[in-house]
């Protein structure tokens, strides 16, 4: 199991961006200049909630929008991972996709259904 890799996060408690905004653009920020690597596992979000004094939501919340956005994936129990950004656009827009589709809930028949009627439509 890879060791974690703490981002760099300085929160701002003066600023009107929300935390969990403050926390996405730090690990964005990590991620462009490749301090934070693909494939790097990220600390769990308990960790990175006591590393930063904020709420378990908080980062739960940063890092859901984050795997939306495509720049991080959760693997279950194996953790969050920094995800290859370099792909393609539409690489990256399907990735976006799916992930959306799993955290509804929605199976991979029924997503391929819905993208079929949406095509066709």
């Amino acid at each position: 199991m890879p060791i974690p890799t703490r981002p760099r996060v300085v929160l701002d408690s003066s600023s009107p961006e929300p935390v969990f905004a403050q926390i996405c653009a730090a690990i964005r920020r990590e991620v462009e200049v490749g301090r934070l690597l693909p494939g790097q596992r990220l600390p769990t979000t308990r960790a990175l909630a006591a590393d930063l004094d904020v709420a378990v939501n908080t980062v739960a919340k940063a890092y859901r929008e984050l795997e939306t956005e495509g720049v991080v994936e959760g693997r279950g129990r194996q953790g969050t991972f920094v995800v290859d950004t370099s792909g393609t656009v539409r690489q990256r827009e399907v990735l976006r996709f799916v992930t959306t589709m799993r955290n509804l809930g929605v199976s991979k028949e029924e997503a391929q259904a819905l993208v079929e009627r949406t095509w066709a439509g």
